[in-house]
């Protein structure tokens, strides 16, 4: 392998590994809308914890668990389309090495450069598949809420709900962040050139999104109204919402 896709190649996997670490490490004081989430979250599940009728918080769950299926189900499908390519043989390989969009390369490093489409697409299926599992078992635990339970035993649960919820939708954000990886290790079949480019594009616009696009922006705020808010165990039961 030329030495110039191997440099590449190695900015990628540190980019595609670290890259949650990183956001974790910017979120610290906040302004990311990954980090901000966790506490809305918190707050969604603290609500839960004190209403009467939770129908509604499985219904918002159950919509989060249908998005993720329908990724699973589509990173299925382009898992199945990559192997077929990837293991199509002879065959497969004399209808596309005429290609002239694809950047020159030996047989080896295009079914490399397969293979890491191929990766990229099951890591996010994996990620799908425990994001789902996770938001069953918070449907569970939505579903086994006390009612009108005392302000301690209401705090419990709801922080112990969202320490369930949150990792599941952080499994769900990672499932999807897999596709800009994914595209990305698409484009080194273009050459390291357009790889490398499509890496910097695709964090560049995943760090944007996440600290200064306008969703990030509104979801700061509302943590910080959410954060200045009273805790809903501590209010009144007359007060409460169902």
């Amino acid at each position: 392998m030329p030495l110039f896709d191997v440099a590449v190649l190695i900015v990628f996997l540190f980019c595609w590994l670290f890259y949650e670490p990183l956001l974790r490490w910017l979120g610290q004081g906040g302004g990311v809308i990954n980090t901000d989430m966790t506490v809305i979250r918190r707050g969604w599940m603290s609500e839960m914890a004190v209403r009467e009728i939770t129908l509604l918080d499985g219904q918002l769950l159950g919509h989060a668990i249908n998005s993720a299926s329908f990724f699973a189900s589509s990173n299925l499908l382009l898992i199945a389309a990559a192997a077929g390519v990837l293991f199509g043989g002879d065959t497969t390989w004399k209808s596309i090495e005429g290609l002239a969009v694809l950047a020159p390369a030996t047989r080896m490093l295009f079914e490399a450069k397969l293979a890491l489409v191929l990766v990229a697409l099951a890591r996010g299926l994996l990620d799908f598949i425990w994001a789902i599992r996770q938001m069953n078992y918070c449907l569970a635990a939505i579903g086994a809420a006390p009612q009108d339970a005392p302000p301690e035993l209401a705090r419990a649960y709801g922080e112990a709900t969202a320490e369930l919820l949150n990792p599941a939708l952080s499994a769900f954000n990672a499932g999807v962040r897999g596709y800009y990886f994914a595209l990305a290790a698409a484009a080194w079949l273009l050459g390291p050139i357009a790889f490398s480019f499509a890496i910097a594009g695709a964090m560049f616009l995943l760090l944007w999104r996440q600290r200064r696009s306008r969703a990030s922006s509104a979801v700061r705020k509302i943590r910080l109204l959410l954060e200045g808010a009273p805790h809903p165990a501590d209010r009144p039961p007359s007060e409460r919402k169902s």
